[in-house]
């Protein structure tokens, strides 16, 4: 499969805060619990995050990836992918040059804080190349009041 892979754009918000919020309307398969608006989104986004990709196949956009620089050479990462309509190995494609990107900013290592009830991004990140790295008790709570453990593994650059 050929993806192109590419810093997000202002034009891109509309396609990513769809792919997300389908994400958040299938309950625990992210942290995020509120829908996104364009400006919302937008703002956390293009506002916090120091690497911002995108992920296209066949010039549709089917993923978006974040680095948040959490303190000096440490970033943290979220990725997002088309749940309606998958493409096998965008993730793939995304991560490579968000971690180039991250290297080339001085980073030394990103991390990902995944909730423990989220198996398909447990896996992602471990097929990634991410290790163990520590455990949050209790760190997030469902809607329904349910206490999840998020865990953080690491990817060393």
């Amino acid at each position: 499969m050929t993806f192109t892979v590419r810093a997000m754009q202002k034009y891109d918000v509309p396609a990513c805060v769809v792919i997300i919020n389908h994400i958040i309307s299938l309950d625990g398969s992210t942290a995020y619990e509120e829908p996104y608006s364009e400006a919302g989104f937008a703002a956390h986004y293009f506002k916090g995050a120091e690497v911002i990709n995108v992920v296209l196949h066949d010039e549709r956009l089917v993923g978006f990836q974040g680095a948040f620089e959490i303190e000096p050479g440490v970033y943290s990462i979220g990725s997002f992918t088309d749940q309606m309509n998958p493409v096998r190995g965008a993730g793939k494609a995304m991560f490579e040059k968000t971690r180039f990107d991250c290297k080339n900013r001085g980073g030394t290592s990103i991390i990902a804080k995944i909730t423990e009830d989220n198996s398909g991004g447990l896996a992602f990140y471990s097929k990634m190349g991410f290790q163990p790295d520590h455990v949050k008790p209790a760190d997030h709570t469902r809607p329904n009041g349910t206490q999840v453990d998020r865990i953080v593994k690491r990817f060393v650059l």
